[in-house]
């Protein structure tokens, strides 16, 4: 499942959403955190603390986490909404993605459950020219977007890596949060950087992000409770529609009840769909 551009990643997830078939769409632990002065000393303490934001969520262990991507197309804003779970420790989770409904009310399809790992995204009822009980795998390297908006849902835990990449970054106060007090950080992030400070199994994706995408930068609001853990975190990411217009597709991830049981068993082999998929 190769796509030859970004561009034909999302391009596609949005079309299919429009059809009704999705594409193969810190401080220390319990302490104050950095120091958050803005500018200067502060800033780079600032870009430090979220780079380091993937870490952290390790040191969590697990949390459920609620996801929402959002792009307009056509002059049509399409929102795909994802709820699930998530292992950082065994970097792996499970998230049901729903696609828009239609002005009847009436949804277009069954949820995709999607399967996250650090170099591939497993789908089931992907669509067309699938059988009901088998998944379709997207390798992070084969798809030019590196997998962070292909499925609809950006992973959690890659989100949290593109944080490596953090070249700026400022602290914009705090605000509450479901009744936590959270600091909120702005900035920028860059693919290329955190594809260099990144994980292994991370990388493959990132560098194919940095290279797919419109721009390499992704600019970010953070939400960090006290211990340094992601409790939201919103990106922006680029692409060439087919008018060689810039479109921005917006992917926003909340984490909450960490310390969570879960427990995600990725597919067989045998379970796995090896045939030719329907064209979108």
């Amino acid at each position: 499942m190769r796509r030859t551009g970004v561009r034909a990643a999302v391009a596609a997830t949005a079309a299919a959403v429009m059809t009704g078939v999705m594409a193969g769409v810190v401080g220390c632990s319990g302490g104050a955190l950095a120091d958050d002065r803005p500018g200067g000393a502060g800033a780079e303490a600032a870009a430090e603390l979220l780079r380091e934001a993937a870490g952290r969520l390790a040191v969590a262990g697990t949390s459920r986490a609620s996801t929402s991507m959002a792009m307009a197309t056509g002059g049509t804003r399409i929102v795909i909404r994802g709820e699930g779970v998530y292992d950082y420790r065994r970097q792996r989770g499970e998230l049901r993605v729903t696609l828009p409904e239609e002005p009847a009310g009436r949804a277009l399809r069954r949820p995709i459950t999607e399967l996250l790992t650090p170099g591939a995204v497993f789908l089931k009822n992907r669509g067309e020219g699938v059988p009901e009980d088998k998944w379709v795998r997207v390798d992070a390297g084969d798809s030019a977007d590196g997998n962070l908006v292909t499925g609809g849902a950006t992973d959690p835990l890659a989100a949290a890596e593109l944080l490596r990449g953090t070249r700026r970054a400022e602290y914009r106060g705090t605000v509450d949060f479901a009744g936590t007090q959270v600091r909120r950080y702005e900035g920028v992030a860059h693919l290329g950087d955190a594809a260099a400070r990144a994980r292994a199994g991370w990388q493959q994706g990132l560098r194919a992000a940095a290279k797919g995408f419109a721009s390499a930068e992704v600019p970010f609001d953070v939400y960090l409770d006290g211990h340094g853990r992601i409790r939201k975190v919103r990106q922006e990411f680029s692409f060439l529609n087919e008018a060689r217009r810039t479109v921005v597709v917006t992917s926003t991830m909340t984490l909450y009840d960490f310390g969570a049981p879960v427990d995600v068993r990725l597919p067989e082999a045998a379970d796995i769909f090896a045939g030719r998929i329907a064209p979108q």
